[in-house]
């Protein structure tokens, strides 16, 4: 669903005209605000199937931090592999990965390890790899990157849309004073059982992770 439909979905709910542009009014496009706002509360709720992708990191020799172009800051990182050398990186704190270069006899060749290294300027996430590449290695990092704000009419949603217009419709009611009948507090709860639903259903998806195992 793009954001058009959300914002109109929205309207029609708290009863109001609907619209052929976000842009159209000053309510509308603050209406749009609170879709972005609902969005991103459901994003980071949950790690959903529709959010998980893949950002590929070409190193160069002698360079051991890279910016993850994309990410945002507020991504997640679930699996990093070598795709070179068909090798999975472990994840180690920053402290240790910082002790080896200090203290090992050799800083630099095929990485296994890797650490959060920060945020870069653009707002992406920063990591770092070691040892230092010593050559081009492909480097595929596989999270969860949530979406940027929804700001063309025809941008399309990522997540579940009704969790979103359900959060959209208890922030609007809040905003506005009045809910002829329905408390904010009721239209919250509402949101809080499709935000559930949704996620009960996308879990089925990755049932695996979500077993614990012993090895």
């Amino acid at each position: 669903m793009n954001y058009l439909d959300v914002v109109n979905n929205v309207l029609r709910r708290i009863r109001e005209d609907v619209v052929t542009s976000v842009a159209s009014s000053t309510y509308s496009t603050m209406v749009g605000a609170l879709v972005n706002d609902a969005k991103r509360s459901v994003e980071q709720a949950w790690d959903w199937e529709a959010l998980r992708s893949k950002i590929t990191v070409n190193t160069v020799a002698s360079t051991g931090t890279y910016s993850l172009t994309g990410s945002n800051d507020d991504c997640k990182i679930i699996q990093v592999l070598d795709t070179s050398n068909n090798r999975t990186l472990v994840f180690q704190s920053r402290q240790w990965i910082e002790q080896q270069k200090n203290t090992g006899s050799s800083t630099e060749g095929e990485p296994m390890y890797y650490c959060a290294a920060g945020i870069d300027a653009n707002g992406d996430v920063e990591v770092m790899l070691y040892p230092t590449p010593d050559d081009a290695y492909v480097i595929t990092f596989e999270g969860i990157y949530r979406q940027d704000d929804l700001e063309e009419d025809t941008d399309n949603m990522l997540v579940p849309w009704s969790p979103v217009v359900q959060l959209s419709v208890a922030l609007a009611t809040r905003e506005r004073g009045e809910t002829g009948g329905t408390s904010a507090a009721e239209y919250f709860a509402i949101a809080d059982k499709f935000l559930s639903d949704a996620i009960a259903l996308d879990a089925n998806r990755r049932a695996d992770e979500l077993i614990f195992r012993t090895v």
